[in-house]
């Protein structure tokens, strides 16, 4: 509309909103931000780290240094701590610990060995018993209301009698 109310058709769009040099100024600003608050969380990292490794704590006499599982002579290192310390003993390298457990764990569920071979039982691995399991299929219980066909659970005496079908008592 222009100013005596009669509609612009003059096409265009309207010069007092918003012009090119506020956006482009707006964005300039924000990276110019972007970068100061980048190096100012740099600089609070670095300052940080460096205070914490300068006050960090010394590792417990408990800890043994020679512990590494992956050296020769580490076998005898931690029976040695076995003996020395009960469980639970203090960790010093979780995240190994944990990986070596977990690839033990792997092992044993991706082979095969005796869990108990005077009483007969193994373990197979995981693929293995599952294409037993689809061969075989799985043991059934028997449904409700059923007793199982056990000797010890068979009727004695007059109650193995069956009635006869087709006669009143």
């Amino acid at each position: 509309m222009t100013e005596h109310g009669k509609p612009n058709n003059g096409g265009g769009f309207e010069r007092e909103d918003l012009g090119t040099r506020p956006i482009f100024g707006f964005l300039v600003s924000l990276v110019v931000t972007g970068v100061l608050v980048y190096y100012v969380l740099w600089g609070m990292f670095h300052f940080m780290d460096a205070y914490d490794r300068k006050h960090q704590h010394t590792k417990s006499p408990m800890v043994q240094a020679e512990q590494d599982t992956r050296e020769p002579n580490s076998e005898k290192t931690y029976e040695k701590i076995k003996q020395q310390f009960p469980e639970p003993r203090l960790e010093d390298d979780e995240r190994n610990e944990l990986n070596d457990f977990r690839y033990q764990q792997d092992e044993t569920l991706s082979s095969y060995g005796w869990v108990d071979q005077s009483g007969g039982v193994a373990h197979i691995p995981i693929e293995h018993a599952m294409e037993l399991i689809a061969q075989r299929g799985l043991p059934t219980a028997p449904q409700a209301g059923t007793s199982p066909t056990a000797a010890a659970n068979a009727p004695k005496g007059p109650a193995a009698k069956k009635p006869e079908q087709g006669k009143k008592q």
